[in-house]
C-alpha cells in the first residue's frame, strides 16, 4: 500500500511521491519563545515527531526542520516589562522547549533554525519580491500587496474578494490594503533592529519561515505542517511570498494537526485555559502523554480532560503489563537455557501466536500509510497484545517454544512502538516512575508503603496469614494493588 497523505491545499488525499527517491524534507513551524508550552504545543510536537519517525521507519532519508520564533511582538514586550533584553527571554524559553521536548521523547529536528539567524536571507528576499513588483516599501515598512499575486488564498480556499470586503486597516497601519501584510518593520522606541535598505527595523513574522525553509531544504520541498491555526495567515503568507520571489511551487504537500480544545475552545494562553507540560509530566508518565495525544487522527480535534489522561495512563499500564508478564517469565525460567527453537518444529499453539506477531508491522503499516493513522496502528497494537495475554492464560507453561514465541512478540510491539515514541522503557522502570507520580498525586507515602509490604511478607514467611491479610486490606484502601510472585511482591495504584 502507499503512503498517502491529506494534502491541505488540494483537500483530499494524495499518494506521497518525495521530489527525490528516498530523501524526504520536512518544515513544521515552531513556537514563538517567550512563555512556558502548554499541552497545545505537544500535540503538534508529538504528531511531527511521529511523523518524522514513520518516515525514517519507512526507510525515507529525512531532513526535518523546525524554527524557533526568537522574536516578536509578545517577546519584546515580555522583555521590556522585565528590564531584560529580548534575547534574555527567547533563550529563556528556548532552553524551557528543548527540556519539556526531551522529557516527551520527541527526537530532536535535524535543524531548529532561530529567525535572528537568517535576517541577511529575509532583506535578500524581501527585495526580490520587491523588485517583482509584489512588495512597496512606506516610511521604513514594507508590505506584500496581495492583490498583485494570483492564487492567493489557495491554502485556505478563501475569496480575496469577500476577504477584502471584510477587512480593515488598524490605526498606525500605513498598507495600501487591508490584506496586505508587513514583510519588515521599521524601528520604534525599545524595540531590537537590525539594518536594511528601508533603514533600521525588523522583519514580520511569516517572511522567516520562507527563508529558512528554503535555506535548508530548497525553494520547493515536500511537506510543510503547523496547527490548523496557522493554515490563515501565516502559512497563505508563506506560499504568496514564496512563489512570488521564487515563481516555483512552495510545499508540494501541507499537512495540519487539528487542536486541543477544553471545554470546546481551543487551548491557548490567550483564552487562559491552558495546561502547561511540565505540570502535566509532574502527575503523568511521559508516555501516557503521547498515548493521549496519538489515540486520536493527528487532523481530528482533541478534547483535553483530566479523565482522558486517566484512560490514557491505564492503556499505557496494559501495554506494559504485559511486557512485564514476559520478562517476569524469562526471569522465573532461566534454567531453560539459550532459546534454540527452530521455527518449522513450533508446537501448534505457539506457532499460532507467532504468526499473529508477525503480521503486526504490516498491519501496524496500513494503519500508518493512510495519513499517518496513529489510532488505528495503536488498536493493531492492542490486538496484538490480547492474542499474547490470551496465550498466558489457562495452563500456560514455560517452555523452550514459549520462549521464543514470548521473546519475537516483545520484539515486535517495542520494534512498533518506537516509531509512536511509546514502550521505549523498561517496564520495571516504567512502574517505579508510574507509582511515585500516583502517589504523589494522591498524598501516599511511598516508603509507608513498602514498610507494610514489608511486614507483610515477613507475616507471610512465619505463617501470620491474619496480620497479612489485614496489611492487604489496609493498602488496598489506599487503592495500592498488590502482585505476588516467586521474584517477590510489587505493588501499583490503582
Amino acid at each position: 500500500m502507499a503512503l498517502r497523505l491529506y494534502n491541505t491545499l488540494t483537500r483530499q488525499k494524495e499518494d506521497f511521491v518525495p521530489l527525490k527517491e528516498g530523501v524526504v524534507g520536512i518544515y513544521a513551524c515552531g513556537v514563538t519563545v517567550y512563555d512556558t508550552c502548554h499541552v497545545g504545543h505537544a500535540r503538534s510536537a508529538i504528531n511531527f515527531d511521529v511523523i518524522a519517525r514513520y518516515l525514517r521507519y519507512r526507510g525515507y532519508k529525512v531532513t526535518y526542520v523546525k524554527n524557533f520564533t526568537d522574536v516578536d511582538d509578545k517577546i519584546i514586550t515580555k522583555a521590556n516589562t522585565l528590564g531584560v533584553g529580548f534575547h534574555d527571554i527567547s533563550e529563556r524559553y528556548i532552553a524551557e522547549h528543548n527540556d519539556d521536548m526531551d522529557r516527551l521523547g520527541i527526537e530532536r529536528p535535524t535543524v531548529t533554525p532561530r529567525a535572528t539567524e537568517h535576517i541577511g536571507g529575509m532583506i535578500e528576499l524581501i527585495n526580490k519580491l520587491i523588485r517583482n513588483d509584489l512588495a512597496y516599501t512606506v516610511d521604513g515598512d514594507v508590505y506584500f500587496s496581495v492583490e498583485r499575486f494570483k492564487g492567493y488564498g489557495k491554502l485556505s480556499g478563501r475569496n480575496i474578494d469577500e476577504m477584502i470586503a471584510g477587512a480593515r486597516i488598524a490605526v498606525g497601519e500605513k498598507k495600501k490594503n487591508p490584506l496586505d501584510f508587513a514583510l519588515w518593520k521599521a524601528s520604534k522606541e525599545g524595540e531590537p533592529w537590525w539594518e536594511s535598505p528601508w533603514g533600521k527595523g525588523r522583519p514580520g513574522w511569516h517572511i522567516e519561515c520562507s527563508v529558512m525553509s528554503a535555506y535548508f531544504l530548497g525553494e520547493t520541498f515536500d511537506i510543510h505542517g503547523g496547527g490548523e491555526d496557522l493554515v490563515f495567515p501565516h502559512h497563505e503568507n508563506e506560499i504568496a511570498q514564496s512563489e512570488g520571489a521564487s515563481g516555483k511551487p512552495f510545499a508540494r504537500y501541507w499537512l495540519h494537526n487539528g487542536f486541543i480544545k477544553v471545554d470546546h475552545e481551543k487551548m491557548s494562553k490567550s483564552l487562559g485555559n491552558f495546561v502547561t507540560i511540565r505540570n502535566i509530566l509532574k502527575l503523568y508518565h511521559p508516555e501516557v502523554l503521547r498515548f493521549f495525544v496519538l489515540q486520536s487522527h493527528y487532523r481530528s480535534p482533541l478534547d483535553y480532560s483530566e479523565e482522558s489522561l486517566k484512560e490514557a495512563r491505564l492503556a499505557m499500564n496494559r501495554l506494559y503489563e504485559t511486557l512485564e508478564k514476559i520478562r517476569n517469565i524469562f526471569a522465573d525460567d532461566q534454567a531453560l537455557g539459550a532459546v534454540t527453537v527452530k521455527e518449522d518444529q513450533l508446537p501448534e499453539k505457539e506457532k499460532a501466536l507467532l504468526e499473529k506477531i508477525r503480521t503486526l508491522p504490516e498491519r501496524f503499516r496500513e494503519g500508518m500509510d493512510d495519513d499517518f493513522n496513529t489510532a488505528r496502528a495503536l488498536g493493531h497494537m492492542f490486538e496484538a497484545v490480547r492474542q499474547v495475554n490470551a496465550y498466558l492464560t489457562g495452563g500456560f507453561k514455560p517452555s523452550q517454544p514459549a520462549l521464543f514465541v514470548l521473546n519475537e512478540a516483545e520484539r515486535t510491539l517495542r520494534e512498533v512502538g518506537s516509531v509512536l515514541g511509546v514502550l521505549m522503557e523498561d517496564p520495571g522502570v516504567y512502574f517505579e516512575k508510574d507509582r511515585m507520580r500516583e502517589a504523589e498525586k494522591r498524598g501516599l507515602q511511598v516508603d509507608e508503603i513498602e514498610a507494610l509490604i514489608d511486614e507483610r511478607l515477613k507475616a507471610r514467611a512465619e505463617k501470620n496469614w491474619k496480620r497479612a491479610d489485614e496489611i492487604r486490606g489496609e493498602l488496598t484502601a489506599k487503592g495500592i494493588v498488590l502482585k505476588d510472585s516467586k521474584n517477590g511482591t510489587t505493588w501499583t495504584i490503582e
